[in-house]
């Protein structure tokens, strides 16, 4: 019988104690990858430099602008508005295994790491787009053992947090393809002057090829290099099967153009409401401009896109752009106060400044309406009060001074009332208005009304010779349209920081009375003519499909047209910026933006009829004689009036019967006038 050594028992304790070691190490390394697994999974990323840029939101809650003081050309995109090209190629040349890897290239790292071996250097790199999106959006692209201890645990984050196609999206709009153009909407518009959805195989692989050498590989440094790189890029993607090498040879022969360097300007939908916004948040908010540029405040506004773009879109067509001629366009919602939509000229990057915030031009004759507003109001004229329109001298200040206005184009129309004075646009019978009513109590419902520009009190502003802003004007027909509340102007709605806290908001604004609602109603009515046959706005209302008011105004520099809807509140501004005098085709330019602008931006909204307020009657007046018709007049007119100003006296030019033609325009009458109003309101 043989004897056991004693040494065997030694040995197998000591490999029991091996295999106890190893095994508590695995279990150890298991749980501490487990914990920082959970860890890297519950602990934010940093916050990304585009993330620290404070945002612009519209109506709707859209992303519309940044602010950036980077000098960036960013344009986010979904994935879904990215060429299908452009997503294949740049999978198949910088990381083929994105959908199938954790976001580390385990077999590529290996190879990598063999190559770096052999040249004693770190020359050859294994990065994967997660691992590329990780660096570019948190870290310097300093190669130290610490930057990628980081980089690592970030790409496992950003895994962790993210499914795939969201990382790539954010790739393809994080990623520098040069001269500044970061994300790839940016760099389709600045090389081929379109939207990355629209780029074709060719335009594709050109561009996919750019990040591993935006300077080296750029079509406007090294045209060579670029088609170079694009036929790799290209002969990948048939390696891959993405394409056929047919389809590769005829991207290959396809004959690229390049939009000349510096042509490209970034587009930022509504410029102009963003530069106000700004100095809204800063010296009214109180947000300081680090804030802005870095805080990663979300700032909510009252901007409806859908009509910004049809206000862009109406300048633009309206607009001759080899012309210095500027404009302006500003859209109240008078019913909230809300900007809409806001223009400040023809092209911002030649000139930024925003002119609806310009308080240096004249309204010309668009600030009529306020001076009639007045006289109706205080019950001092009715709708047919007439002034004979003739070349009058006009005596003010104690009979010291004159003043002698006249018509456009020497043309004077003899006795004339209120509607016949407003379409026709009279500055004899203005001027006669405001010496009946007195420039003190135009100036005083002016500035009610949201105009504080300094009004002179002459008789020369009948004929709007005080400068006021395009703001100004669009507010103060605002409340003409909303019945005589006022709603003061609002763009910013709320403000949130970059967790979601509430910093600002604004206050809930009931608004204010400041006029006779049955005056506005009527005077809305007189408005109404100046789209009518024998208007001043008569050319544009074959473009406007429903009830819309307005009033034109031109002087020697200035051109405009305020108008409004039940939803809109609109001034369109037109001159130059230099004192210098507009042409008669320049003042022709303001009322078809404002008729395009109006119906696009409405036309989604039914047409409405404005409310009539109880205390407006009608009543059928004979025009040749201005007094209540008969049954034997040939010619009645339906008229509106504020209660209390209508005439009570018959005519009796064409016979001694008086019959009755007054009608209320409230509900309860029930006449054939109201039950229209309500059908329609309805």
């Amino acid at each position: 019988m043989s004897q056991q050594s004693p040494k065997q028992p030694k040995r197998k304790r000591k490999f029991m104690m091996m295999i106890k070691l190893l095994f508590g190490m695995t279990v150890l390394v298991l749980l501490v990858g487990a914990i920082s697994l959970g860890y890297l999974y519950n602990t934010n990323l940093p916050v990304a430099d585009t993330d620290r840029n404070s945002r612009i939101l519209d109506s709707q809650g859209t992303i519309m602008a940044t602010f950036s003081t980077s000098g960036r050309s960013y344009e986010p995109v979904t994935l879904d508005e990215i060429s299908p090209f452009l997503i294949d190629a740049t999978l198949a040349v910088e990381d083929r295994k994105f959908y199938d890897h954790l976001g580390f290239d385990v077999e590529g790292m290996g190879r990598a790491i063999l190559v770096n071996l052999q040249k004693m250097n770190r020359s050859q790199g294994a990065s994967t787009l997660t691992q590329q999106l990780a660096r570019n959006l948190y870290l310097s692209h300093e190669k130290t053992w610490s930057r990628k201890i980081k980089e690592a645990m970030y790409t496992a984050q950003l895994e962790m947090k993210y499914s795939k196609d969201e990382i790539l999206q954010m790739y393809l709009n994080e990623i520098y393809y040069g001269h500044g153009a970061y994300g790839i909407e940016a760099a389709s518009r600045m090389y081929f002057g379109k939207s990355a959805k629209d780029l074709d195989l060719a335009e594709s692989t050109l561009l996919a090829g750019i990040p591993k050498g935006p300077t080296y590989y750029s079509p406007y440094n090294h045209m060579d290099s670029a088609i170079k790189r694009q036929r790799i890029v290209l002969s990948t993607m048939v390696e891959t099967k993405s394409i056929t090498k047919q389809e590769s040879n005829q991207a290959t022969r396809q004959k690229l153009v390049i939009k000349p360097q510096g042509e490209h300007k970034t587009i930022v939908t509504a410029p102009y409401f963003r530069d106000y916004v700004r100095n809204l948040a800063i010296n009214e908010l109180g947000i300081s401009e680090e804030q802005l540029d870095h805080g990663g405040l979300n700032i909510y506004t009252t901007l409806d896109t859908h009509a910004q773009q049809a206000a862009e879109e109406a300048v633009a067509s309206g607009m001759d752009p080899d012309s210095e001629l500027e404009t302006a366009l500003i859209s109240i919602d008078p019913r909230t106060g809300y900007i809409k939509a806001m223009v400040g000229g023809t092209n911002y990057q030649t000139n930024p400044y925003n002119h609806t915030l310009a308080t240096t031009r004249q309204p010309g004759s668009a600030f009529k309406p306020i001076m009639y507003l007045t006289a109706l109001t205080l019950k001092k004229m009715s709708v047919l009060t007439t002034f004979k329109s003739e070349p009058t001298l006009f005596h003010y200040d104690n009979n010291r001074k004159t003043y002698q206005p006249s018509n456009f184009g020497e043309k004077y129309l003899g006795e004339i009332n209120m509607q016949q004075a407003i379409a026709a646009s009279d500055n004899i019978y203005a001027v006669n208005t405001m010496m009946t009513v007195g420039p003190e109590q135009v100036i005083d419902l002016a500035h009610k009304m949201g105009i504080d520009s300094p009004l002179q009190a002459v008789p020369s502003l009948a004929l709007g010779t005080s400068p006021v802003s395009p703001l100004e004007m669009a507010s103060a027909f605002g409340v003409i349209s909303n019945g005589g509340m006022r709603m003061a102007p609002v763009a910013v709605l709320k403000v949130t920081d970059s967790t979601g806290e509430l910093i600002y908001e604004a206050e809930a604004v009931q608004g204010k009375a400041v006029v006779d609602p049955a005056a506005t109603y009527v005077l809305t009515h007189l408005m109404e003519s100046v789209f009518a046959n024998g208007g001043t706005g008569n050319r544009v209302s074959s473009l406007i499909k429903r009830p819309v008011a307005g009033k034109t105004g031109t002087t020697n520099t200035d051109a405009w047209l305020v108008g409004f809807t039940p939803e809109l509140a609109t001034a369109v501004w037109v001159g130059y910026d230099k004192g210098r005098d507009i042409e008669d085709s320049d003042g022709r330019r303001a009322a078809p933006i404002f008729a395009q602008f109006t119906e696009k931006a409405l036309e989604n909204v039914p047409p409405k009829i404005f409310p009539i307020p109880s205390q407006v009657v009608s009543a059928y007046i004979n025009p040749e004689s201005g007094l209540l018709a008969t049954a034997d007049c040939p010619e009645k007119i339906l008229q509106v009036f504020v209660s209390g100003t209508e005439p009570t006296a018959y005519c009796t030019l064409h016979g001694n019967e008086q019959q009755p033609a007054k009608e209320k325009l409230i509900p309860e009458d029930r006449s054939w006038w109201s039950n229209l109003k309500q059908w329609w309101m309805d």
